[in-house]
This record gives structure tokens, C-alpha cells and sequence, in this order.
């Protein structure tokens, strides 16, 4: 007995000295920020000028944070929002401009967290636009771009827009994106002249309307 008294002695006071360690490295991660993480998604990446899209996303740990979503593109924009006590987020936004776009969430540190952003994620806004094409005849006759007009050449002519302008077209869910080579069309109605290897990648019919990110 005379030997166990000094080895439980000895026991407890290790035990005692340790208490107030725990509890100061318990106390220490509670004042540390988490690390947090975004996940961000949209309703879709095909869009028409004037619809709404919508944006879903999750901010992990879960509680009420701040999030910052930024829309870069022609109608870029900002907006500021809580997520609800899960960690979700919702919104929608509207594009007014066709084009490409570019959105991306962040989520805003707090003093339970660290700040984080979400991957990109793209879209595409588009407008009807009239549209025929050319190409047969005129093989082997200069463009106004410069170059050849050859039966492989993909582009299109249109009236204002720059020289080598990359116009994004689809036609029932096919797209293509191709520059701008030459001027045209002037019949009225129409805003693009397709070659004929951007017809065929398309599978267009000839004329009729096609849709457009500019």
C-alpha cells in the first residue's frame, strides 16, 4: 500500500496539470476561423436575352453567411445576399444584353469563417438574328476581311461588327463560334451571312433565323 499512495499522488497531479492545457488549446480553435468552401450552379448555360437565371449554391460550414455573387460580361453586375441557416443560397439574374458571361460566388469571411469563392461557371446570352449564307460561285474570291473565301472557311459576313469579331451562333442546340470575315448581308431582315462550312456545321437550312451572342 505504501507503494501505490506515491504513484496515484503522482497520477493526479499529472492529471491536474493538464486540465488548464486542454482547455487552453479548446479555447484557442474556438477563436479560429474555419475554412469554408462555395459550390455554386446555374440553371442553365444557354440563355436567351432577357431571361432569368437562376443560381443555386452552398457555403459549407453550414449557418448564415454572407455571399457575393459576381456576373462578369456585357451586363455585368454584383449581388449581395445571406445564405439561410443551412449554408443555401438562391437568386436569380437577368441578362439584358446578349453575350458571354462569367459567374462566380464568394463567400464573405465572418468571424466564424474564412472568405472562399466557388469555380466559374459560363453562360451564354443570345438573340434571334436573321440569317443566309454564301459560299458557291464565289470560291477563290477575296473577302473583306482579307484572306480567300474557300469551300472550308468558316465565318461570317456581317455588316458593323469588327474584323475578326468571334460571333458564338447556335441552331437547335448545335453551335459554332467563328469570326468575322466579310461584310453582308444587304437584304433586309438578315444579320448574317454563314459560309458555307459554318451552314454545314450547324446544319442550317439556308435562311431563316439562327441565334446570336452579338
Amino acid at each position: 500500500m505504501r507503494y501505490l499512495l506515491p504513484v496515484v499522488a503522482a497520477a493526479a497531479a499529472l492529471s491536474a496539470g493538464a486540465v488548464p492545457a486542454a482547455a487552453s488549446a479548446s479555447h484557442h480553435h474556438r477563436g479560429e476561423r474555419l475554412r469554408s468552401h462555395v459550390a455554386l450552379h446555374v440553371s442553365s448555360h444557354a440563355v436567351m436575352r432577357g431571361e432569368a437565371v437562376v443560381v443555386r449554391g452552398r457555403v459549407r460550414p453550414k449557418g448564415r453567411h454572407r455571399v457575393k455573387l459576381v456576373v462578369h460580361g456585357p451586363d455585368g453586375a454584383v449581388l449581395r445576399f445571406r445564405t439561410g441557416a443551412d449554408g443555401r443560397f438562391r437568386s436569380r439574374w437577368t441578362a439584358a444584353i446578349s453575350g458571354n458571361y462569367v459567374v462566380r460566388a464568394y463567400g464573405v469571411h465572418d468571424p466564424r469563417s474564412r472568405g472562399a469563392a466557388s469555380v466559374s461557371r459560363r453562360l451564354t446570352a443570345y438573340r434571334p438574328a436573321g440569317a443566309s449564307y454564301y459560299g458557291p460561285g464565289l470560291y477563290g474570291n477575296g473577302v473583306a476581311c482579307g484572306g480567300t473565301l474557300m469551300p472550308g472557311t468558316l465565318g461570317v459576313a456581317n455588316k458593323t461588327l469588327p474584323c475578326g469579331t468571334r460571333v458564338k451562333l447556335r441552331y437547335r442546340g448545335r453551335t459554332v463560334t467563328v469570326p468575322v470575315i466579310d461584310r453582308g448581308p444587304y437584304v433586309a431582315g438578315r444579320d448574317f451571312d454563314l459560309t458555307e462550312a459554318t451552314r454545314e456545321r450547324l446544319r442550317f437550312p439556308g435562311v431563316g433565323t439562327v441565334l446570336s451572342n452579338r
